[in-house]
């Protein structure tokens, strides 16, 4: 077993990041090392994760999208918004049209709204991120073809 050194300033950032986006439970990797932090009732508790069957289960509609060509992940941990603001027409739509670099969405993480950009031209095909919940880090967003 290899020797783990663990972030505790890592670990911080990761419960804030709990406390800020309302997650119950959040995992990062480097490399061989992993850290899972998750919200036990009240408390927010560490632990290096288990084997990685423990954190295999997914739902079968993202997994198959994250394989797609056309498919924009999210870059980071937060909530996801389709809209400027609340009340307001949401940037993007199944079947509109959009160019390079347009704002798809936003993501606030750490209480900053980040906008998600199209990396390329083309129609919004499927929309699998929901408004104003929860993404992870690499998790298929929208679907442009």
């Amino acid at each position: 077993m290899s020797k783990f050194n663990i972030d505790n300033d890592a670990i911080r950032q990761l419960a804030e990041l709990l406390d800020d986006t309302n997650l119950t439970e959040i995992e990062v990797a480097a490399g061989d090392n992993r850290i899972r932090v998750a919200r036990q009732g009240t408390m927010v508790a560490a632990a290096p994760a288990v084997a990685p069957a423990a954190s295999a289960p997914a739902v079968a509609a993202p997994s198959d999208a994250a394989s797609h060509p056309g498919a924009v992940k999210s870059p980071m941990v937060g909530v996801v918004y389709f809209a400027p603001e609340p009340g307001a027409a949401p940037f993007i739509s199944v079947g509109a049209s959009i160019a390079e670099g347009q704002t798809l969405m936003l993501i606030e993480a750490m209480k900053t709204f980040n906008p998600i950009r199209a990396p390329k031209s083309g129609k919004i095909t499927q929309i699998i991120a929901t408004d104003g919940h929860p993404v992870e880090y690499d998790e298929p967003l929208v679907i442009i073809e």
